[in-house]
């Protein structure tokens, strides 16, 4: 698979809310149906020091209140079941799971052996079949995103064979949407397959209050059986897992790696999976926060950061972390915005596929960092022209090479400026930036309007940057300021205001 049809696979949740229309319908004429009636709790990791801005988009766009796990870098927000494709399409979020059960006050036990033999017997306690039911049906919307875009390219290449006879590809084309109906709602009927599963096992949950534990020891086994199975496919069809467990404190007793396995054990001994740490089919998540415990089963196999980018550079900014600057500028709609030093063109991209009705300019310097931008670009119209069968539509954004410290573009004709500052380690050096940051600062406010411009500005420099803006703060108001972790680094954002002098002549900073 190369790069380009990565990106557009990662991208493709996008059209899950398609998928889940049919379900609707399906919900509202039976009365049985039951996923508008679970609720489950989502947990998101976030970039750190974000977790307000991805709480705000989770507000936006699900209407669910959000907390904040004393953890950072997490959020946890409660949803209806037909609501998981839009959980998908949030921007600010890195790795979803479902929580199976959440203990805020976790009583360890003094020795190690008894605490782990407490969170062994606790496998058989937690709630298991709501959280479960998650995962089947995320499962399916994988798979199912997976076929629809085969059925696209085939669709397509049908398209180019049937040029002179439109009536046939039209045709066609009903038919495999009927099709596309016909399998998300035999996929996504999950009492359908509850009834199927009581069947074609042995196996049978007798009320509604089960565990789950029967229900999924061989889930995977129902979707593809055809007839009689051979024992030995069966016992391919087991499903695999594995436990990762994240623990933070320093009063613990046990390691990282104890928890994950006598926890693992113990999953394993209840549910009969095969463990399997590299090729599994469930994630169990084990976090722990000094007396907090979240048990989760993970809904991500990547991080959703990596949905834009096919051509990364040295310091190819996290997606998430694009979207989280670019929101703090609040863009409006006709607003002109630009990062100056855009390298492979992480933050235009984002704001391009988020903010549509502005245009952004990704600039650089670096011939190789524009080239990279120029492909990033290239393989977003290619994941638009493949979403869209074959009809490419635009968006609005460009790429220029140019100078940092001499812009051509006009005098206050720029409305937002987003940008990641050299931090002076993989790409400059410290002693560059105090030369590099006041010309930058400077020459950002000849461009930007005055009264009503903004600037987000992303360094690890801070001391250098402070430096820099205590000389200018005729220039630029300085907002409030989000600490982040980029790449284990403690980094800045600092949110700036254009006030209304004009800006002057170069001049000498220091």
């Amino acid at each position: 698979m190369s790069d380009i049809e990565e990106a557009s696979d990662t991208l493709a949740e996008v059209n899950l809310d398609d998928t889940l229309k049919p379900l609707t319908e399906n919900l509202e004429s039976d009365p049985n149906s039951s996923l508008k009636d679970i609720v489950v709790t989502i947990g998101a990791t976030v970039p750190t020091g974000f977790e307000l801005t991805a709480a705000d988009e989770v507000k936006e766009k699900l209407g669910s209140q959000s907390k904040i796990s004393k953890d950072r870098g997490k959020i946890y927000f409660e949803i209806s079941l037909e609501k998981l494709s839009q959980v998908h399409r949030l921007r600010s979020v890195d790795n979803l799971f479902v929580i199976v059960q959440e203990f805020t006050d976790y009583q360890f036990k003094e020795t190690k052996e008894d605490t782990l033999k407490d969170l062994e017997d606790l496998v058989k306690k937690l709630p298991w079949t709501d959280p479960l039911k998650v995962w089947k049906l995320n499962t399916n919307l994988k798979k199912k995103k997976t076929k629809h875009k085969k059925q696209n390219q085939q669709s397509s290449a049908s398209k180019e064979k049937l040029n002179d006879d439109g009536g046939k590809d039209r045709a066609n084309q009903k038919d495999a949407d009927k099709e596309l109906l016909d399998h998300a709602q035999n996929t996504l009927d999950l009492k359908s397959a509850e009834q199927n599963t009581e069947k074609t096992q042995e196996i049978i949950v007798a009320d509604d209050q089960s565990d789950g534990k029967d229900e999924f020891l061989t889930i995977t086994g129902n979707e593809n059986q055809a007839g009689d199975c051979k024992k030995g496919e069966a016992e391919d069809q087991v499903l695999k897992f594995r436990v990762t467990c994240n623990r933070a404190g320093d009063k613990h007793s046990f390691t990282s790696n104890d928890a994950a396995r006598d926890f693992g054990g113990a999953v394993q001994d209840y549910f009969q999976w095969k463990a399997d740490m590299t090729n599994f089919d469930v994630e169990v998540l084990l976090n722990i926060h000094n007396n907090e415990v979240v048990v989760g089963i993970a809904l991500t196999e990547e991080s959703l950061h990596r949905r834009n980018i096919t051509h990364f550079g040295p310091t190819t900014l996290r997606s998430t972390l694009a979207y989280g600057m670019l929101r703090l500028c609040d863009p409006q709609p006709t607003d002109i915005i630009i990062d100056p030093m855009s390298g492979t063109g992480a933050i235009p991209i984002e704001g391009a596929t988020e903010w549509p009705s502005c245009y952004h300019i990704a600039g650089d310097n670096n011939p190789q960092a524009v080239k990279r931008a120029a492909n990033n670009i290239c393989s977003l119209l290619k994941k638009n022209q493949n979403k869209e069968s074959g009809t490419s539509w635009g968006i609005p954004i460009d790429t220029i090479q140019w100078d940092i410290c001499n812009l051509p573009l006009r005098t206050s004709s720029v409305d937002v400026i987003v940008t990641d500052m050299p931090f002076g380690k993989r790409i400059g050096s410290k002693k560059k930036n105090w030369d590099l940051y006041p010309a930058c600062l400077m020459e950002m406010s000849r461009i930007c309007r005055p009264g009503t411009g903004r600037a987000v500005l992303l360094t690890q420099d801070r001391k250098c940057f402070a430096k820099a803006l205590s000389k200018m703060g005729h220039l630029w108001q300085k907002g409030h300021t989000v600490w982040v972790n980029v790449g284990g680094l403690h980094a800045a954002v600092y949110l700036l205001k254009r006030t209304l002098e004009r800006a002057g002549e170069r001049r000498s900073y220091w």
